[in-house]
């Protein structure tokens, strides 16, 4: 097996965003759920820090009616969820 490459990140501050679920789940579909649930939220005001990654994108894309989306500065590595 060949070493899997690592990318380095020292130094430089990954682009990150803050998604906040403001709408209720409730009545929208399963998958729409279950996005909700990738995405780290839990119910209306939970908020968590996420990298700017396309995959990422591609979720938030899913469910734009449930969530507002705001862009930090400092990547979502760390797991930051919140709750308000």
């Amino acid at each position: 097996m060949a070493p899997a490459s690592k990318t380095a990140t020292s130094g430089a501050t990954a682009a990150g965003l803050t998604v906040t679920q403001v709408k209720s789940s409730i009545g929208s579909k399963p998958k729409h759920r279950g996005t909700l649930r990738a995405l780290g939220l839990h119910g209306i005001g939970t908020t968590n820090t996420l990298p700017d990654r396309p995959e990422i994108r591609g979720m938030i894309a899913r469910v734009p009616h449930l969530i507002s989306v705001e862009e930090t500065a400092a990547g979502g590595d760390s797991g930051g969820k919140e709750k308000q």
